[in-house]
């Protein structure tokens, strides 16, 4: 097979020359899609024949990665359904390196048990939404059961992928601007709303400088400050979202990269006003009662959205990895219902997987909230693996991109920061949550990450 290395370069009259010599096996100059044609077929970047529509354009790609992210409702969304309790009194990606098919497989693996436990974590969130709005408006009778939310979380996971399945090419697109729409716009409302309606707020001195009255967890205040991290992580944790759409965008060199700064840029500065007008509005909690409901409509159709946007992100993720032969019956997760764009196989599967994570709760909540919050070690992790295999081959074998930081020191600076914040935070938050702990709160993540 003849490949090319891409560049941002127009094929030069050499180029063009030699395609006409060679018209068997000819380099294809259409921008990063295709980079090869062996025997009549058109090879995409990783390696395969293109069988998903490239739908996403660049802001399309700006809505999935601002709805999966959705940072300030995921920060916001356990406070508020929090508040109604009180009311109720309660890429996997090839590489040539050496062992690059060894730590692509764990990469690949690790990054998907992380979006899987991330699915269930935000359906589960969906679900307690929509009971909590059911239990507002009929407070005197409402008895709370795990077993509702659970029929919620079922109905929203499979509502969802009905959505994605049965409807890629026509809705899931539009869910996502409408999920980009709430967010920026939604944001912008609850944000007002919930610094407006308290009738007395905060002073500076309790939002700002009373950390260590207010520090309950049993550590120091470093150590409590470096574990409060997790739910800034949790936050914006997702910029791998949209590079498992890479396939479906007909220029992801050039817009991955400007969506990913956007998105974690943006979710951000939303999430950081957010907890600050929550921080000034949390004393009167009554006030904010009064709007309790149309703050949780906001939030269920966020999440709504979101989770369409999570499912397509973790049926891509498994999907690729069948395609490359690292699961069992590779050959059936790896069709594509190229009619629908859809690896439908695959997208089931996750789909009962995720039904089958939501049932834990059931019989363990804690053990759930191990499962779901392992999310962001699991995918940093599988950030890791493949930066440091980077660095261990002289950052010889990634192809240099639109955004590439060079050869020079800067790229090992940049690089051998994120591994140690990356080793550093993971290994923090396998800490227990507060001290003294007991086997009911104690935090199981690095169980779930290593194993024995």
């Amino acid at each position: 097979m003849a490949t090319m290395r891409h560049n941002d370069k127009p094929p030069t009259a050499n180029d063009k020359k030699q395609q006409q010599q060679n018209p068997e096996v000819r380099a294809v100059f259409r921008d990063e899609i295709v980079v090869a044609v062996e025997g009549g077929v058109e090879v995409n970047a990783a390696g395969h024949r293109d069988q998903l529509k490239r739908q996403y354009n660049l802001w399309a790609l700006t809505g999935v990665a601002l709805t999966v992210d959705n940072a300030w409702a995921a920060l916001g969304s356990s406070i508020t359904i929090s508040i109604a309790r009180r009311r109720l009194s309660l890429g996997h990606h090839r590489r040539r390196a050496r062992f690059g098919r060894v730590t692509g497989f764990f990469a690949g693996w690790i990054n998907f048990y992380g979006w899987i436990f991330g699915l269930a974590s935000l359906l589960q969130v969906t679900a307690n939404i929509a009971v909590q709005m059911y239990a507002t408006y009929h407070r005197a009778t409402y008895a709370p059961a795990a077993w509702h939310v659970y029929a919620a979380y079922v109905l929203v996971l499979w509502l969802g992928t009905a959505c994605v399945v049965f409807a890629n090419r026509r809705v899931v697109p539009y869910t996502q601007h409408a999920g980009m729409l709430l967010v920026i716009v939604g944001g912008i409302v609850t944000i007002t709303v919930v610094a407006a309606m308290p009738k007395r707020h905060a002073s500076n001195t309790f939002v700002w400088g009373s950390f260590a009255e207010n520090n309950l967890t049993g550590w120091p205040g470093g150590v409590a400050f470096l574990l409060g991290v997790l739910n800034g992580a949790f936050t914006i944790g997702t910029p791998d979202a949209i590079t498992h759409l890479a396939e479906e965008l007909p220029h992801p060199r050039r817009d991955l990269p400007k969506v990913i700064g956007l998105q974690i840029g943006l979710g951000g500065l939303y999430a950081f006003v957010f907890a600050i007008t929550l921080g000034y509005a949390i004393t009167d909690l009554s006030a904010l009662a009064g709007g309790t409901l149309a703050l949780l409509l906001i939030l269920l159709l966020s999440t709504a959205c979101c989770n369409v946007g999570t499912l397509l992100t973790c049926s891509r993720t498994y999907w690729a990895l069948a395609r490359d032969g690292a699961v069992p019956l590779a050959g059936l997760f790896a069709r594509v219902d190229e009619a629908r764009s859809c690896p439908m196989t695959a997208t089931l599967l996750v789909s009962g997987l995720a039904t089958g994570l939501g049932a834990v709760a059931l019989g363990s909540g804690a053990a759930f909230l191990d499962l779901s919050g392992s999310f962001i070690i699991l995918t940093t992790v599988s950030y890791a693996v493949p930066l440091v295999a980077n660095m261990a081959t002289g950052r010889r074998y990634f192809p240099a991109g639109p955004f590439h930081m060079g050869r020079g020191w800067f790229g090992w600076v940049v690089n051998g920061l994120a591994v140690l914040f990356i080793v550093l935070f993971d290994v923090l938050f396998c800490f227990p949550f507060a001290i003294p702990t007991t086997t009911e709160t104690m935090n199981y993540n690095s169980v779930i990450l290593a194993p024995r």
